[in-house]
């Protein structure tokens, strides 16, 4: 086998760095990361071959006659995995999942991604993607009941807080693995923190947030708490949402920047967001994929529920952030319909669809929303052309049935499972009888 030199690195650098175990890092379509571990000696094989594994075992990848899959590691995504220091070293590569005859899994999040990137770069563009996570630190008491791990707000300095050490040792780790960091802070919710990666292509980026996951939880553990990414924990307080900043380029150009512009946005710029507006109701199921999701949507707080943009209207679905004037680099659309428990790989590649299909077809930019939209009247809203997003998951998955974009996008198998996988939840969903309910007709005396 001829062994590229990014293969010939990772060899070399098992052997010089003592690794004993290798883990292959994939995800199912619902985003749930997936690991296998391997010894140093069949990791040549691995590239060679791939790993054989039981794919119809995973959700979504496959049907059971076709289970018979292959994992093929990534050199490039090559990391050692810092919380798991010592003698014996553990190292961790994301893989693309095959056929046994060497074809992409057409449902892997990671290959569908990747087919979006394929069509992004063949109308000559590169994506570039910078998020901003939010979740929750919490505690668990001997009862089960979830408390916030702190009672800080917005910005706040806690002295002796756990959330200052927890987040320098998380950084720490994320900078170990080659994920550079641009912010952090403590966000509106108890126990709430936000952290901002620093811009990447799309496809290391979602690997990246992958990444960001395990090492938030990891360390969560070792400070004696628990991480979350549920949409909305907690009545009452702010939802975390995965806010993500796009920005296609043409070689060194960027393709967002026009200085004779509106905000110094391009025409590109403006149609990519005529796209993400087109299409929003339709992707809605994919960026915003539980139950819990629409809570944090029509929670209150900053969540964006209705189809509109603006500058500097944080009430707005997409949002064009100010920059240093003349700074071309730095123009970019910040989508802020995303929540943190979405899979990265099918968000970003239903969301870059909906851009790129506004560029291609040239969709007409709507007017600026510059007021608060939320108190806005419904009248007022409908005046003005500002429809909902999707109350519900139910009514989510109804706006994606009807989808092509989104269908072509995940491909059919990906589509069809996605699907009846999000059904299941809101009839599982409808079905329970809440505390809510029940306190409705049995008031505590």
């Amino acid at each position: 086998m001829h062994m590229d030199k990014q293969q010939e690195y990772v060899l070399r650098a098992i052997e010089e760095r003592d690794i004993r175990f290798i883990r292959l890092w994939f995800t199912d379509v619902l985003g749930q990361l997936k690991s296998v571990a391997i010894a140093p000696a069949e990791v040549e094989g691995a590239f060679e071959e791939g790993i054989g594994f039981d794919g119809s075992a995973i959700e979504g990848l496959t049907r059971v006659y076709e289970s018979d899959m292959l994992l093929s590691p990534d050199p490039s995504t090559f990391q050692m995995l810092p919380w798991r220091d010592g003698a014996n070293g553990v190292a961790r590569m994301f893989c693309d999942v095959l056929t046994p005859d060497g074809e992409p899994v057409r449902t892997d999040p990671r290959a569908v991604l990747e087919r979006q990137l394929a069509q992004v770069a063949d109308a000559g563009f590169t994506c570039y993607i910078h998020p901003e996570i939010e979740f929750y630190l919490v505690n668990r008491d001997a009862g089960g009941r979830i408390t916030p791990a702190d009672h800080a707000g917005y910005f706040d300095h806690v002295p002796g807080g756990t959330a200052h050490e927890f987040r320098r040792r998380a950084i720490l780790m994320l900078e170990q693995m080659g994920i550079s960091v641009e912010f952090s802070h403590h966000e509106g919710g108890p126990g709430q923190n936000e952290i901002d990666l620093r811009f990447a292509d799309a496809l290391s980026m979602a690997d990246n947030i992958m990444t960001f996951r395990a090492v938030v939880e990891e360390v969560a553990l070792q400070e004696g708490s628990l991480a979350t990414f549920m949409p909305k924990p907690f009545v009452g307080h702010p939802g975390s949402g995965m806010h993500t900043h796009f920005s296609l380029f043409e070689g060194d150009r960027n393709a967002f920047y026009d200085p004779s512009g509106e905000y110094q946005l391009s025409t590109t710029g403006r149609s990519f967001i005529a796209g993400l507006l087109h299409h929003a109701s339709e992707i809605c199921a994919v960026t915003n994929q539980h139950v819990n999701s629409y809570k944090r949507m029509w929670g209150g707080d900053e969540a964006p529920s209705y189809v509109c943009w603006g500058h500097n209207n944080r009430s707005a679905l997409v949002r064009v952030p100010m920059h240093k004037p003349g700074k071309g680099q730095s123009v970019r659309v910040e989508y802020r319909g995303i929540d943190s428990s979405a899979n990265p790989y099918l968000a970003y590649a239903a969301i870059l669809a909906a851009g790129l299909k506004g560029i291609e077809e040239g969709y007409e930019l709507p007017t600026e929303t510059e007021d608060d939209v939320w108190a806005l009247t419904g009248g007022e809203r409908q005046a003005m052309g500002i429809a909902a997003l999707p109350t519900s998951l139910k009514r989510a998955v109804g706006a994606m049935s009807g989808s092509d974009l989104v269908a072509d996008t995940l491909g059919e198998d990906a589509f069809e499972y996605f699907m009846r996988n999000k059904r299941r939840e809101y009839q599982a969903y409808d079905a329970q009888v809440t505390a809510f309910e029940l306190s409705q007709f049995f008031p505590r005396a």
